[in-house]
């Protein structure tokens, strides 16, 4: 078995690749590389389940970031149990040939109670009185306490929210190599995630992300240094492409409008009712679920979505099928954006209605995707007061919620999950590894075999 390691750099594209990333552009020079296909919906979850799994969603069940979980009447995103992907993975393949073959995941997702040899998630502790502490969670649990007195804090805070920074993903470069010095799996799988804030945030402007290009550039240089010292085989990857976005869709609120929605009502702000809705979205950046009560509303409900400016399909049945997507947990309708568009999670018709949670980084209580939980409002100037403020009642001990994530969506400027039009905007999978079979494109689907045979062969 060959040594591999596998930097999914969120994000990254041809089109990224240039005078800002000098060492990748040096690197796809020496080397190979494919464009690959995305999964639809091209989104985290969805994409790193197929690339580890080989197989399509209507398989392994990962069909978004996350989706309504039928039996108990709620949308759930960002669950971690590695439980929840309904196939095996490719360290499993790879331990039943090999007993010798170990593996180590930094923060790829659905990471937790899953049979890798190393394995290291954010996870961070929720107390009694209402704060959330950063933290990790490790397998094996020593590995935590080592990182953390060798590394300092995982910066949960810059990994998501307002504050994200190079610094989480420097956190997971630098816990990588460590693992792999103490360790040294067959296997490395590497999760940087900093690419995906600011491409969000202000799209396609390389006024702005040149500086972010720049810094996961020097990153990449670091573990691929690393591990040519280790003789590896090196493979630069990523699962979608972020294009330019200028139009958010709240579908949901058009449901509503329909009395298709039901909320309920409390301390005088809305929730959402999904178990008593009749039709409802669950919002995953350019693609929507759509999970209907009563399916005799289906055409009624599927006529309804296409005519919303924005919408470039809505996918029911046989073309639900035909894109890999027939799978309990998919929504009855799936709805695709188009290339100027995104879909908002957004309920409430009146902004002071707006549940508490949507003006917080809260990933687990919002019923779908929130990009605008990285912008704070730009036309308040005392915000970074407000934020230390907080910060400062926190730290003595007093309640306060951190209530500084606007309610404008049109703030967004980049997003992804569908198709693109163009290859530049396909994510890439490049390789060091010497083929006579090199191929332009492949599916999604495909990588997992390339995975394999790098490290068989």
């Amino acid at each position: 078995m060959k040594k591999t390691v596998v930097i999914n750099v969120v994000g990254l594209t041809k089109r990224l690749i240039g005078e800002h990333t000098p060492f990748i552009e040096e690197f796809l020079a020496k080397n190979n590389l494919s464009f690959i296909k995305p999964v639809l919906p091209a989104v985290t979850c969805s994409a790193q389940s197929t690339y580890l799994t080989g197989k399509w969603p209507n398989e392994h069940g990962i069909v978004g970031n996350g989706w309504y979980f039928k039996d108990e009447c709620e949308v759930k995103f960002w669950r971690q149990s590695n439980k929840l992907v309904q196939q095996p993975k490719i360290w499993d393949a790879l331990k039943e040939k090999n007993k010798a073959f170990t593996c180590a995941n930094h923060f790829w997702w659905y990471n937790m109670y899953s049979n890798v040899d190393y394995s290291i998630t954010p996870r961070p502790n929720y107390l009694a009185d209402g704060r959330k502490i950063p933290d990790i969670y490790s397998h094996p649990a020593e590995l935590r306490d080592e990182l953390k007195s060798k590394l300092g804090t995982f910066p949960l805070f810059e990994f998501w929210g307002p504050r994200t920074t190079i610094n989480s993903s420097k956190w997971i470069v630098d816990g990588a190599i460590y693992t792999d010095i103490k360790h040294d799996p067959t296997l490395t799988l590497i999760y940087l995630p900093h690419l995906d804030y600011n491409l969000q945030r202000y799209g396609l402007n390389f006024d702005i992300i040149s500086k972010d290009l720049n810094e996961i550039d020097e990153e990449v240089k670091k573990l691929v240094t690393h591990y040519q010292e280790a003789d590896a085989n090196i493979i630069l990857l990523s699962e979608y492409g972020i294009t330019n976005v200028n139009r958010p869709i709240h579908l949901n609120r058009i449901l509503r409008k329909e009395g298709l929605i039901a909320i309920r009502e409390e301390r005088g702000l809305e929730l959402l009712d999904a178990g008593a809705s009749d039709a409802f979205v669950v919002a995953d950046h350019q693609i929507a679920h759509v999970y209907i009560k009563d399916q005799v509303n289906r055409e009624a409900v599927k006529a309804l979505i296409m005519n919303v400016p924005g919408v470039e399909k809505v996918l029911s049945k046989t073309e639900i099928d035909e894109n890999h997507l027939n799978h309990e947990r998919c929504g009855d309708l799936v709805v695709v954006a188009d290339k100027d568009s995104w879909f908002t999670y957004y309920f409430w018709l009146d902004d002071a209605k707006a549940p508490d949670y949507a003006r917080m980084v809260d990933i687990h209580k919002k019923p779908g995707y929130d990009p605008v939980e990285m912008m704070t409002d730009p036309k308040d100037k005392l915000i970074m007061a407000k934020v230390m403020g907080k910060l400062i009642k926190k730290k003595l001990g007093f309640r306060t919620v951190m209530d500084i994530i606007p309610l404008d969506a049109t703030l967004i400027k980049g997003s992804h999950g569908r198709i693109t039009e163009e290859k530049d905007d396909f994510p890439v999978f490049i390789t060091n590894r010497y083929t006579n079979n090199h191929k332009e494109s492949i599916e999604a689907i495909d990588v997992y075999d390339l995975l394999e045979d790098h490290v068989l062969n």
